[in-house]
């Protein structure tokens, strides 16, 4: 990537940021409906502080003013000094949001000349941090539109207004469910297609699967209804035990954004372009890992590990449809696709049952940056693939996302394994199986 091509996609990329909050009025900027919401204005002003700090400053072009904004702009690095709590994002009203603007262009002009005229001798350093932190806006980037969806969601039903309206589909249902199978063998996970990523899919590493089956498609709504109507909320045999836990304390009944009719009639849903009728054929949508899990053990399954996933995703093609790009900002249904699987990108992220943990072999990059990703291996799980919020040329088959497993307001859903094999009939008591001993309850 040339100087041309890097400041072309830095100027895209930060120019997107903006364009998705045109749609706002001045009071959405301010707004934190939940501890993992961020305002709009702490997302504007985060990620030109990220270009700031770990461009301007080693550069030698960092101001008075960047300075100043540190312990707003500052999200987790403790390396770099004391910052506002994240529950506090909301609570302050200063910079206005016509500082964050002031401050955005000032650190673009900065940034642009320094790709312009830096010499070639610091280029190759100064093309992976741009490139880190263009990576970065756009994670906030998907960040801001499923805060918005939070934050528009969270006001009284009659005052709700659309964040802007859905574009014209052509209109079909989901493809028969189908299980779609991969044959076992040793195979290579992470970055295998090269370039840029982050240190999270690497090193490139072998591992072992054994055959297994995918559906051909994420789980629908009227999927996940059946298992509403069979009681899923309110069998504990179903669920995890945080996850059990979580329905009781949060009174979940139906994923996130779901209201049902005060005649106990239709669910309908919350979506950026305003309230609708649920689709049965579109994917479930806003379900936690626990409520992914618990489905896939109403139907005798599992959810897939994610080297399962990505396997499969490679062998069905990626990087699939129905990005941010697209406009939808919805997930859709899926389309056939032959013998493959179809929405293996784009549409929800999907979670996986491993835990969020480094590969064999796994060095975090070097300075700040190494707080970026390694220092989260701990109780989150992964998920794949991309959502309607993604821009798609932030995706890649190797790609690792992470988040809580009670997680919801992210554009996330689930894909479901074949079920699984009938448990054997225990052993009678003074028989011996094998050379493993039975464990004893």
């Amino acid at each position: 990537m040339d100087r041309n091509e890097l400041l072309h996609r830095y100027r895209e990329t930060r120019n997107l940021s903006v364009e998705l909050c045109r749609p706002l009025h001045a009071e959405d900027y301010r707004i934190q409906s939940m501890p993992d919401v961020s305002p709009p204005w702490w997302n504007l002003g985060h990620t030109s502080w990220f270009f700031a700090k770990n461009i301007l400053e080693p550069f030698g072009l960092y101001s008075q003013e960047d300075a100043r904004l540190e312990f707003v702009m500052n999200s987790y690095y403790e390396s770099l000094g004391p910052r506002i709590r994240r529950d506090h994002r909301g609570l302050v009203t200063r910079p206005t949001n016509e500082d964050v603007f002031r401050f955005r262009e000032s650190v673009d002009g900065r940034v642009e000349e320094l790709i312009r005229t830096a010499p070639e001798a610091d280029l190759d350093r100064l093309r992976f941090l741009a490139f880190t932190g263009i990576q970065h806006e756009q994670q906030h980037q998907e960040l801001l539109v499923t805060e918005l969806k939070h934050i528009l969601g969270s006001n009284v039903p009659e005052l709700r207004e659309a964040y802007r309206p859905a574009p014209a589909t052509n209109g079909h249902g989901a493809p028969a469910a189908r299980w779609v199978d991969f044959a076992g063998g040793l195979h290579e996970f992470g970055n295998v297609e090269g370039g840029w990523c982050w240190d999270n899919e690497m090193p490139v590493h072998k591992g072992w699967l054994d055959g297994f089956a995918l559906m051909n498609r994420l789980v629908t709504n009227g999927e996940y209804l059946e298992f509403m109507a069979d009681g899923g909320y309110r069998n504990p045999l179903l669920w995890m035990s945080n996850g059990w836990a979580k329905v009781r304390e949060q009174e979940w009944t139906a994923p996130l954004y779901w209201e049902r009719e005060e005649d106990g009639g239709r669910w309908r849903l919350w979506t950026l372009a305003g309230v609708r009728d649920v689709d049965p054929d579109e994917p479930v949508c806003h379900v936690s890992f626990y409520e992914a899990d618990a489905y896939a053990r109403w139907q005798g399954a599992r959810l897939p590990t994610e080297r399962e996933w990505e396997h499969a995703a490679r062998v069905s093609g990626f990087p699939g449809a129905n990005y941010l790009d697209s406009g939808a900002l919805h997930p859709r249904p899926a389309e056939a696709n032959g013998p493959g699987l179809a929405q293996m990108g784009g549409d929800l992220w999907e979670w996986t049952s491993n835990h969020y943990e480094p590969y064999p072999g796994y060095r975090p990059f070097e300075g700040a940056l190494m707080e970026y990703n390694g220092k989260f291996m701990d109780n989150v799980r992964v998920l794949r693939g991309g959502s309607c919020a993604t821009p798609a040329n932030h995706i890649r088959a190797s790609y690792r996302n992470f988040w809580a497993g009670d997680t919801r307001f992210q554009f996330t859903g689930t894909l479901t394994p074949q079920p699984l094999s009938p448990v054997p009939p225990p052993t009678p008591a003074g028989e011996k199986r094998g050379a493993c001993p039975r464990n004893v309850l």
